[in-house]
């Protein structure tokens, strides 16, 4: 029996946005779209859930497809379904905000697109609605970040204060005062001091760290606190 007759037909689609730190700012992966419409134009990556899939597995597909990972953090940021989104088609589309470590993974990005990295501020015009959909993984990962380790999803296993302190600057677009971040991030026991040093970056050389996980969830917003106020204005 079909108990949907007459229903409309509507394409379900999903839409990665993927954010990458290089360790001195955030980036985006985009990819010129190979297909119509808006072909050869800058846009996310993107694909349709197929009647096997589930929203988040479509996801996790096509993150693979671009990059080769798994297991790599992805949150669902949003659902767009304007109608007049695409011009040929009504597609709803739900979008999901991945972190990436870019010097780690770089080498692997498929060779069946052309994607590229971009600054998180200067990257192309996009296609559809995907600027809209930018602004809202940002706002996404802001709010997430105060309450969970995500941000750490960019960095390397080690990091130096140096690295984290960008990391924040570009996340909450806010200008630190780099010597007092620094202390009230050591006096948290939010980071683990190791004996390495980083010597590729200054002459005396940066300590690395590591993110202290017992104890992340008590501590991380009494450090936040210490942060300059950042508002959604700011993007």
């Amino acid at each position: 029996m079909d108990f949907y007759k007459g229903e409309p037909s509507i394409l379900l689609a999903v839409d990665c946005i993927i954010f990458g730190f290089n360790g001195e700012s955030l980036e985006l992966l985009l990819i010129k779209r190979g297909i119509e419409p808006e072909r050869n134009k800058w846009s996310l990556m993107g694909g349709f859930v197929q009647p096997t899939e589930s929203p988040e597995g479509a996801a996790s597909r096509v993150l693979k497809e671009l990059t080769g990972l798994e297991n790599v953090y992805m949150d669902h940021c949003g659902i767009f379904g304007d109608p007049k989104r695409e011009s040929h088609e009504r597609v709803v589309s739900m979008a999901y905000v991945a972190l990436i470590d870019t010097h780690k993974y770089e080498h692997i990005i498929s060779d069946h697109y052309e994607a590229k990295w971009f600054p998180l501020d200067k990257h192309p015009d996009l296609i559809f609605d995907h600027d809209q959909m930018i602004t809202t993984a940002k706002r996404a990962l802001r709010t997430k970040a105060a309450l969970y380790p995500i941000l750490f999803e960019l960095l390397p296993e080690k990091f130096t204060i140096p690295q984290i302190a960008s990391l924040y600057e570009c996340v909450y677009n806010i200008e630190l005062d780099k010597r007092n971040f620094s202390r009230k991030l050591l006096s948290s026991d939010l980071i683990i001091k190791l004996k390495e040093k980083d010597k590729e970056n200054s002459k005396k050389g940066a300590f690395y760290y590591r993110l202290n996980t017992d104890i992340y969830k008590e501590k991380i917003m009494s450090f936040l606190r210490y942060l300059p106020s950042w508002s959604m204005e700011n993007e």
